[in-house]
């Protein structure tokens, strides 16, 4: 008799130990269990070892690390009528398990969505030079209004950068056309403004030696000494007589 009971001990330990099995459950320490008690909310628990009451109770497993999601590229015309191609990566995490999981069905596909439209909705009231050369106040813009709208659900939107920018190709031409036009007009500038200084400096020492004959016929000689030292030609150079005068003049 006792041989033909072992087997029934033997099976209902068997399910004992598998219900025990079932019903511990252990969390790292950057997981959450968000636990149903018949469908209803008992809450998050975690992390460590937990324990769930078999058949009535059902865990949802969350994650609490940061998520990186690449934002696929987007059609995105600007406020200028400049058609182009604008990817982005989104940082984010779960800062309160029961709302991830009970406001809204798929809580990863929600923010994907809401980043993509949020995407191109922002890009498309900035010019593309705005774009192109303000990407740390466009980023705080996108992740002010991503995080507002993933807040109600338990999510904390932390980071958004544009990653990548993709023109046409005429756009890129006219980019580099309109990016060498404007360094030849800042040379002419420069150049204008160096001779401007010079013509300056000139005047003021015409000014200085005016009074003085004998240092601008010095001057002379000493233009006539560097020209022959650096050239080794033959050079005429028209002396005006007024320079002369002073060696005719007899006393």
């Amino acid at each position: 008799m006792h041989m033909e009971q072992f087997p029934v001990y033997a099976i209902v330990l068997f399910f004992v130990l598998l219900i025990l099995f079932n019903a511990i459950k252990i969390l790292r320490e950057y997981e959450r269990a968000v636990v149903f008690r018949l469908g209803r909310l008992m809450g998050a628990k975690g992390p460590g070892v937990i324990f769930l009451w078999p058949i009535i109770d059902r865990m949802v497993r969350v994650e609490l690390r940061v998520i990186t999601y690449d934002v696929p590229p987007q059609d995105v015309i600007t406020r200028d009528n400049v058609s182009v191609k604008v990817n982005a990566v989104l940082y984010f995490n779960i800062v309160d398990p029961n709302k991830a999981i009970v406001s809204v069905m798929n809580y990863f596909e929600a923010t994907s969505q809401i980043a993509q439209t949020t995407l191109r909705s922002v890009l498309g009231q900035v010019e593309l030079d705005d774009l192109l050369a303000n990407r740390t106040k466009i980023n705080a813009e996108l992740q002010k209004i991503i995080d507002d709208q993933t807040e109600p659900w338990g999510i904390k939107v932390s980071v958004v950068e544009v990653k990548n920018v993709d023109l046409p190709p005429d756009m890129v031409r006219a980019i580099a056309r309109q990016a060498e036009a404007e360094r030849e007009r800042r040379a002419k500038v420069i150049h204008a403004q160096g001779e401007f200084e010079a013509a300056e400096k000139l005047s003021q020492a015409a000014m200085v030696i005016a009074p003085y004959p004998q240092a601008l016929q010095l001057r002379f000689l000493q233009t006539l000494t560097e020209i022959a030292t650096e050239k080794n030609s033959t050079i005429v150079f028209p002396v005006p007589i007024d320079v002369l005068s002073s060696f005719l003049k007899k006393d």
